[in-house]
Order: structure tokens, then sequence, then C-alpha cells
């Protein structure tokens, strides 16, 4: 506990667990949509998409998470007015996106010579790297995010479980898939300084999975997926400063064995909340 102490005297460290718990907590909120709606791997294919984003930004000169916002959000959007349009599957155009979006960076690399030292901080993230800027830009992120989905909580659970009987019932349900789609792009963008492009679907799949094997509830699955995310990535960003290895990594692995202990756990059927009441 001393040790937690002491480093986060620093700034940047300061600014690294600030950034990294509100990431957290919008990663699990708006991941625990997409993965009842079967679209886990959606964070990935837009991860993707702002990597052709970025690539482009660094390209032109721009910074590159406006151009990753830009470029994201019209392709999310495109891409899901075509699926609901021509009735492709869902994971058809996912799959659609991902592909798009790593092509775009990969022509853009080759044209301008090669990564950057930039290139690769977004590609595997490095939070210790985070300024005042990005961490302000994603306090805004969830200054806005989180009190939309607030508003939509209801919407958005009905179309997740039942989409036909949301729009029976008058929901406007294009509308408000189109305003997720839009919250889950800028979540994800925001996310991306965290774990970088590769790692992104970690932090909006692995914790609402563990949380979901609980069983608690939605709200409760919500509240648990949120504690298990900022654990990781706190327990995560502080190891990996002591013993010098990538923070996205140890964030990543942090969360893989929660998984597997609570895996574990369900398999041996001993259930959770004895064992914490045994810890008490």
């Amino acid at each position: 506990m001393e040790m937690f102490f002491d480093i986060i005297q620093f700034g940047f460290m300061q600014r690294a667990l600030i950034s990294a718990i509100a990431i957290s907590i919008i990663c699990s909120i708006v991941g625990l949509f997409l993965v009842l709606k079967r679209h886990s791997l959606f964070g990935d294919a837009l991860a993707h998409v702002a990597f052709g984003g970025i690539s482009l930004g660094l390209f032109i000169g721009i910074y590159p998470l406006w151009t990753a916002y830009i470029v994201s959000i019209l392709s999310a959007v495109g891409v899901n007015k075509l699926r609901e349009s021509t009735k492709i599957p869902s994971d058809s155009s996912i799959a659609v996106l991902l592909t798009s979006g790593l092509a775009i960076g990969v022509i853009l690399i080759s044209i301008s010579g090669g990564f950057t030292i930039n290139l690769f901080s977004f590609l595997f993230g490095n939070i210790l790297l985070v300024s005042n800027e990005d961490l302000i830009m994603i306090l805004i992120t969830d200054a806005i995010v989180i009190p939309v989905i607030y508003l939509l909580y209801k919407k958005l659970i009905l179309i997740v479980f039942d989409e036909k009987q949301a729009k029976v019932s008058g929901l406007n349900v294009t509308w408000i898939n189109t305003l997720f789609i839009i919250l889950a792009t800028i979540t994800i963008i925001a996310s991306i300084r965290l774990v970088g492009v590769l790692l992104i679907s970690s932090l909006i799949v692995i914790p609402n999975i563990t949380a979901l094997m609980i069983r608690k509830g939605f709200k409760k699955t919500i509240f648990i997926s949120c504690a298990i995310s900022i654990f990781s990535v706190v327990f995560g960003i502080v190891l990996s400063y002591y013993v010098n290895l990538v923070p996205s990594g140890m964030i990543t692995l942090t969360m893989v064995s929660l998984f597997l202990v609570t895996v574990i756990a369900k398999n041996l059927k001993f259930p959770l909340n004895n064992i914490v009441m045994n810890k008490k």
C-alpha cells in the first residue's frame, strides 16, 4: 500500500490512473450492451477503423484522434445503415468494418514510409504518456457517454433483449442504435490511449463476460463489471511501473486472470458469495 502512495505522487501517474479509471467505467457500461447484443467484436472493428483514421491524421499532419473520430463515426454509422437496408448479418458487417479500417491504415503507412513512434503508441497503448489534454478529452467523453446511456437505459435494454418488440412499442430503434454506435465509437477511441488498438476488445468484453458469469441481474452486473475493470487497470498500471513492462499487457492479463478465476470457481461449483464471506 505504501508503494502505491509513493507512485501517485508523480503527475504522470496521477493522470494515468484517473484516465484509466474513467475509461474502464465507460468501456464496461458500453461493452455490456455490445456483449448482450452479440456485437463483442464491434469494439475491435471500430478500433481497427480508428487505426485507419489515426494513420490518416499522422499522414496529413493533423492530431490523429480527431481524424479517428471522424473516420470511425462515419464508418460505423454507414455500415450500420448498410446492414439495416440490405439485411447483412451483424458479424459480416463487423468484418467489413474491421478489414477496411486495417486496409486504410496499412496503405497510408506504406505511403508514408513505415511505422512511427506515435503510431506504435496508438497500436499498443501507453497510458503513462497521457497528457493533460488527453485526460480532459477522456473526462469529457465520460461526461457525455454516461448521462446519455442513463437516459436511454430502459430503451436500450428493450432493444438488446427484444428489438422487434421495441419497434412494435413505437421506439425509434434505428435512431437509438445509431446514437449508441456513436457513443461506442467515441468510447473506444478515448480508450485507445490505455490499451491500444490491438487490445481494445479486452476492455469491452472481458470484464463484462466475467461479470455475467456471476449472474446478479443487469444493474449489479454493470457495477461488478466496472469494479473488475477498475481493479484491473489500477493493478495493471501499478504493477507495470514496478516490473517495467507495458501497462496495456499487464492490464489485459489481470482481466484474463480474473476471468479464469471466475471460470474455475463456477466449474468447481464454489459460490462466489461464499468465497467472499469466507475472506471476511
